[in-house]
């Protein structure tokens, strides 16, 4: 009788053979459990209009995020602000279901003054940090939504001679609080002589101004020989130049997704052509190391921060302190200053009314 009639009659085996105790298998009911939850990730794309985040995100999940977007004129960049939009998609691949959400950041880098212009991005992240530690601190949380930024893309101008003065200022205002992957931006406007020459720079500066960029994890000793060969590849293309592309065209007897110049095609997902199916690849393969460096490194800097300051939002209490002496030794100057004033009305008072009395 085979072990699945013994089951329809009631009777309990033992499926496995004998001293095989069964723990063997918690790997693949963890695995279950993913997958009928599901999984959740945020992406932060950052960077100046016009170097084709939109169209690069698209590409990246063969989807449409943006399909009703206003792309604003001149004149109302003058004084335009920079502005936060989350878009939220649900995919489902081979029943694997993925919560995507991408935020947007329109406006960056267009004002004339782009001084502080980062100042409402960094408002964010701190923001969706304080969400989910109000969350976890809360009563109920069996169904805690993570809105934490698990990477930040920021894309780099392929126009420049490496980094402007606003990326160094970016990165290092954000790099102690998401993963920063750095991108260069349209990379069929360069030869290959220009781009591993733009790569070099970039990298030098980042290291020059002491940029925290994501580093990827080193393959274990037991991974495959055909993983590391990949990892290697991987750490030797950032930062990654990148084309993308939402257009289907024929070339060479197939269809594929790429840009059609008067000399050729530049095919999205080819890598001899750019770093596009490298990029993909790493943010697929390395999604849950970058939320786990998010909840263990920056995410609990942010609570251990504010759990120093007791749980207050603002300024530590050094630096409050300092105002407020500050504050005080105004106040107290001011007071001087009223007082003197008095003083010097009250004798001018004194002499004309000497001057205007009886004369002998």
């Amino acid at each position: 009788m085979s072990q699945a009639e013994k089951m329809k009659q009631g009777q309990f085996t033992n499926p496995e053979t004998p001293g095989y105790v069964g723990f063997a298998n918690l790997p693949n009911q963890v695995h279950r459990k993913s997958v009928k939850k599901g999984f959740e990730f945020t992406l932060m794309v950052v960077g100046e209009s016009g170097l084709g985040k939109s169209t690069l995100i698209n590409s990246l999940f063969l989807t449409d995020l943006y399909p009703e977007r206003v792309i604003p004129g001149a004149a109302e960049k003058i004084e335009r602000t920079v502005q936060i939009e989350a878009s939220t998609v649900e995919i489902e691949e081979r029943g694997v279901k993925l919560r995507l959400t991408v935020v947007d950041t329109p406006g960056y880098g267009d004002a004339i003054n782009s001084q502080d212009c980062f100042s409402t991005i960094i408002s964010y992240i701190d923001d969706q940090f304080e969400r989910y530690l109000h969350d976890e601190s809360g009563l109920n949380r069996r169904h805690i939504v993570d809105n934490r930024v698990h990477c930040c893309f920021y894309f780099i101008s392929p126009l420049g001679h490496g980094l402007k003065p606003l990326d160094v200022q970016f990165m290092k205002a954000i790099h102690n609080k998401v993963n920063v992957v750095p991108v260069i931006a349209k990379a069929d406007t360069l030869t290959l002589r220009e781009r591993e020459r733009l790569k070099r720079r970039i990298l030098d500066e980042i290291d020059e101004h002491g940029i925290k960029i994501y580093h990827l994890p080193d393959a274990e000793s037991d991974e495959d020989e055909d993983f590391k060969e990949q990892t290697r590849i991987l750490k030797a293309s950032i930062p990654f130049a990148v084309v993308g592309s939402n257009q289907q065209i024929e070339a060479k007897g197939k269809k594929v997704r790429g840009r059609l110049y008067p000399w050729g095609v530049v095919e999205v997902e080819n890598p001899e052509h750019n770093d596009f199916l490298k990029l993909r690849t790493m943010l697929i393969t390395h999604m849950q190391d970058l939320q786990e460096v998010t909840q263990d490194l920056h995410y609990e800097n942010f609570r251990s921060e504010r759990l120093k300051r007791g749980g207050r939002k603002g300024p530590e209490p050094e630096e409050m302190d300092k105002d407020m002496i500050l504050q005080e030794k105004e106040a107290e100057l001011r007071r001087m200053q009223e007082m003197i004033a008095k003083m010097q009305a009250q004798m001018q008072k004194q002499g004309d009314g000497e001057g205007d009395g009886p004369h002998v």
